[in-house]
């Protein structure tokens, strides 16, 4: 009796977290009951998912499932899903949803969550979106959109709680009480104190606040670190600041210094993380747009740009190898060792780049210390370019007998390897300061400077010792 009792509660849990997560078992069953119709077993299964899940369900099924789908959960269908899903199937679906259910979604959502769903969309869509909202909403929106895009205008929510630093927490506490909830925001983490201007002065957390005495003033208790942010700061901006400073949220003030929203840490950190996304395909060379639910079409259309720009980094190098046909038909041992040296200070290069680019994304690399830091990643490359000259020296002479094409092979490896610490350090900070994104071009300029680098560097001292 006691061995039943003890398995049966870790038999529900596992049910339960089944019940929570999206599996591929989950979503074979989603599918089933959308293809039977069965509408109130698709409720079932939806119901307890999140948002965030519900979004990347609709992402990874076909266009045609997606669409019955909507259709069957129709009236379910929640405004935090559409502010969940990739832009690039958020109007397909928007178009699928009746006006009704749409209304009912957007109606649910944040100021900030509306902008950021509508700022991407055609302007038919938009003014749908714009219709549904009640009008303070609306006025709140498209003030929001009224900012330039990618700015803290644009991802501040309208709704936010202030008050007088001369009040009590008691007083706080009850004019908290006695406010509609639908005139608070969903969430909130600070008190913002004003002056009578309207300009915030301090923020006072909700913790401090319920664990304060009622007669105690607000501005007796306000958090040490305090940063206001110009509704027109770029976006990145404001996710270096929230990052760098730990913050949990800030108020957002227009050009007279008057509070006019708030920015919360989870949008913060999405702009962070989107960054990031964006870097990491640009250093592929990868739009930074592009996601699995592209068409051939468009994904094509992304990628060719930047493939041509690596066929013309080719021919350039090729165009070094050209110089040296004569040596290479008298020695086809340098055509076997050629790749060898391109390929190290390439892959040397992109390691480099990727620490440079990724400092001076989080602005750890500035004009302080870019010596310091070039003259490191020089080292680096000669110390690692010497440890492999001694290898690759040693194949080449057991592999060819020849000595003096180890000698050529390890003298030509030291050279690209540090000209590979030089140019990934160096071309994104030099392309940073042209005002051009380091993390989408440095990678073809690299990769150019290595392979003709290396080609000149091996295939010249071939011709000079060897013929």
């Amino acid at each position: 009796m006691l061995d039943q009792i003890e398995e049966a509660p870790e038999s529900s849990e596992d049910d339960e977290a089944q019940n929570y997560t999206l599996g591929p078992k989950k979503v074979s069953a989603i599918l089933y009951a959308v293809e039977i119709d069965d509408r109130e077993k698709l409720t079932e299964l939806m119901d307890p998912l999140h948002a965030a899940d519900i979004a990347d369900l609709l992402e990874q099924i076909s266009a045609f499932e997606r669409s019955r789908l909507i259709r069957l959960y129709d009236k379910q269908f929640d405004g935090d899903i559409l502010s969940e899903l990739d832009e690039s199937i958020r109007e397909e679906v928007i178009a699928v949803l009746t006006p009704q259910v749409l209304s009912s979604a957007v109606r649910e959502l944040d100021s900030d969550d509306v902008v950021d769903l509508i700022e991407d969309l055609e302007d038919d869509q938009q003014e749908v979106i714009l219709d549904a909202l009640e009008d303070a909403d609306r006025a709140a929106v498209e003030q929001a959109l009224s900012w330039p895009e990618y700015s803290a205008g644009r991802l501040m929510q309208r709704e936010v709680v202030a008050a007088p630093g001369h009040w009590t927490v008691g007083q706080a506490i009850d004019r908290l009480r006695a406010t509609p909830e639908e005139d608070l925001p969903d969430q909130f983490y600070h008190i913002v104190l004003v002056d009578p201007r309207y300009h915030p002065v301090g923020n006072v957390t909700l913790g401090k606040l319920m664990r304060s005495k009622r007669e105690t003033r607000l501005d007796t208790i306000t958090e040490a670190t305090f940063q206001i942010i110009p509704a027109s700061q770029d976006e990145g901006d404001v996710a270096y600041a929230f990052n760098q400073y730990h913050l949990i949220s800030s108020p957002v003030v227009d050009d007279e210094g008057r509070l006019i929203g708030v920015i919360t840490i989870d949008d913060a950190m999405a702009v962070l993380d989107e960054e990031h996304d964006e870097d990491i395909l640009r250093l592929a060379g990868v739009d930074s747009e592009s996601t699995l639910s592209d068409s051939v079409r468009a994904t094509t259309r992304r990628r060719l740009p930047w493939l041509a720009v690596n066929l013309a980094t080719s021919i350039a190098a090729s165009l070094v190898i050209a110089q040296f046909e004569v040596a290479l038909a008298q020695i086809v041992a340098l055509a076997v060792l050629m790749p060898i040296v391109a390929s190290m200070g390439g892959n040397a290069g992109t390691q480099s780049l990727t620490v440079a680019t990724r400092a001076i994304a989080t602005k750890d690399l500035t004009g302080s210390n870019i010596w310091r830091v070039l003259r490191r990643e020089c080292l680096v490359g000669l110390i690692n370019g010497v440890i492999f000259a001694v290898v690759m020296g040693i194949v080449g002479i057991i592999w060819f007998g020849s000595p003096m094409l180890g000698v050529v092979i390890a003298a030509a490896m030291v050279i690209n390897m540090v000209v590979a610490g030089l140019a990934g350090t160096g071309i994104p900070v030099v392309l940073e300061r042209l005002g051009i994104d380091p993390a989408l071009a440095s990678g073809a300029f690299v990769t150019t400077v290595t392979d003709v680098v290396g080609f000149f560097a091996f295939l010249g001292l071939a011709a000079a010792v060897l013929l």
